[in-house]
């Protein structure tokens, strides 16, 4: 094997952060604001492009998401993350369209006055589920830092039906996942922390369902003109990182001065010395490389599955879709079209002379579904629906389909312990943090605090090394 090249700037504070999608983009941000314009901030990405998930085309003319379509402007993160690098101008809001649920070749309202389909009162979803709320024995349904599956909290307090009907197809949409899999504190921590002072599930929802009292309640959701791509653009110009794509990094040790990082090809590889690094990378790859540095890290991140799933887009000339923002349906309808978005009803700066909706397929578990070529996949997505909405859909002018093979971590009952007891561990040895959807939760907005978080702890330690 070729010696490793050693590259790096001598006497200037390095940070290398492996991965580059807006996890280690924000992170290198954060970075560049606390350590100044003379660190030296590096992020090696795998692929040939920044931005990982977040992925924006030309599609029938309009910029179109082929990953995650939106930011969640109920929390901070995003939204302040999108003015800081000059976008807040960009920023723009979904229409007043509902979704809907598609149930029995209907397409229904979804019930307001929910939490990720938990209804606040049983009354408001009586048209779709047979709910009523169980007798409780009066104790807060979870003690502190105790945990249980999203299902068995919906299924022993409200009945199958809200699970099936709501709560599933919500986290379906989000998570691809199983209900019976996914943690209700690493997927709704606010209604975990609420559910430690109430012994009825309703009165938790209600609790964080609860208008602000200091006025309306604003949009939920947000996105960028022109696409998010331009997030991932506007946030790696203001870090001023170094960004070298295309580097796959396969070692990581630990020195007496800080990090040693084995990257690029077998044959040619590249050593990057490093005073920090933040890992910003699936659970896998974060596992391979903490595996010979603290296997306990290693061992919680191993234990995360991943579900996949696939997104078809079309655009119609001439189609009288509903006035909705799309559809969720439930797994027990049997179709293999699991969500729509009606981007050109959701979206009002996307104009409306072509129509432009989104198809999600896929669910944990279904992975052989990406294996079918593209023209099956649209021809399934198209004819599935047409049966949704009830009618022959006409021909798409245009139409792609894109596969995200691994995309959506599955956080099981326990996770938030595992990966607090892994960052413990990982403690031990200095400057080096772990962030992600992996750990910290799906979404920009939490990726983005999730760099965020990363980005300080270096920077402080960095820091008061440097005293």
């Amino acid at each position: 094997m070729t010696p490793a090249r050693v590259t790096g700037t001598p006497g200037r504070t390095r940070v290398l952060i492996v991965g580059g999608g807006i996890t280690g983009l924000a992170a290198a941000h954060r970075l560049r604001e606390r350590l100044g314009p003379d660190a030296e901030i590096i992020v090696a990405e795998q692929a040939m492009r920044l931005g990982g998930k977040i992925h924006t085309v030309d599609f029938a003319g309009r910029p179109v998401e082929t990953g995650a379509e939106s930011l969640l402007a109920a929390r901070p993160e995003a939204i302040g993350l999108a003015e800081a690098v000059g976008l807040g101008d960009a920023i723009v809001y979904p229409s007043d369209a509902k979704p809907a649920l598609s149930l029995g070749g209907e397409l229904l309202d979804f019930p307001a006055g929910h939490m990720m389909g938990i209804p606040g009162d049983p009354a408001d979803v009586a048209a779709i589920a047979n709910a009523k709320e169980r007798p409780d024995n009066g104790l807060p349904i979870l003690e502190p830092g105790a945990d249980m599956s999203v299902g068995a909290l919906v299924r022993s307090r409200l009945g199958d039906e809200v699970l099936d009907r709501l709560v599933a197809p919500m986290l379906g949409g989000v998570y691809a996942g199983d209900v019976d899999r996914l943690s209700v504190r690493a997927v709704m921590p606010q209604l975990a922390a609420a559910l430690e002072r109430h012994a009825r599930l309703t009165d938790a929802v209600n609790e964080i369902k609860r208008p602000p009292s200091d006025g309306p309640r604003k949009p939920v959701f947000a996105t960028v003109d022109g696409g998010l791509e331009r997030l991932v653009t506007a946030t790696s110009a203001s870090a001023r990182a170094e960004i070298r794509l295309g580097m796959t990094v396969r070692e990581l040790r630990q020195t007496p001065y800080g990090w040693e990082v084995i990257a690029g090809p077998v044959p040619d590889p590249i050593k990057i010395k490093a005073d920090a690094v933040i890992l910003a990378v699936p659970a896998s790859p974060a596992a391979v490389l903490l595996r010979a540095v603290e296997p306990q890290a290693a061992a919680a991140l191993s234990g995360v599955a991943y579900a996949s799933v696939a997104l078809a887009a079309f655009a119609f000339d001439r189609v009288d879709l509903p006035e909705r923002s799309g559809f969720l349906t439930p797994a027990s309808e049997g179709k293999t079209v699991k969500a729509a978005t009606f981007a050109s009803k959701k979206w009002p700066h996307l104009g409306r002379r072509r129509q432009i909706v989104r198809v999600s397929m896929g669910r944990l578990g279904e992975e052989a579904l990406l294996q079918y070529d593209d023209p099956t996949l649209a021809k399934t997505a198209l004819r599935e629906l047409g049966e949704h909405l009830g009618m022959r859909l006409p021909d798409p002018v245009e139409q792609r389909v894109d596969r995200w093979g691994g995309a959506l971590p599955q956080y099981t009952p326990g996770h938030d312990a595992r990966i607090a007891a892994a960052r413990e561990a990982l403690g031990v040895h200095r400057n080096i943090a772990i962030a992600g959807a992996a750990v910290d939760g799906v979404g920009i907005a939490a990726c983005i605090a999730s760099g965020q978080r990363a980005a300080d702890t270096i920077a402080a330690t960095v820091v008061a090394a440097d005293r």
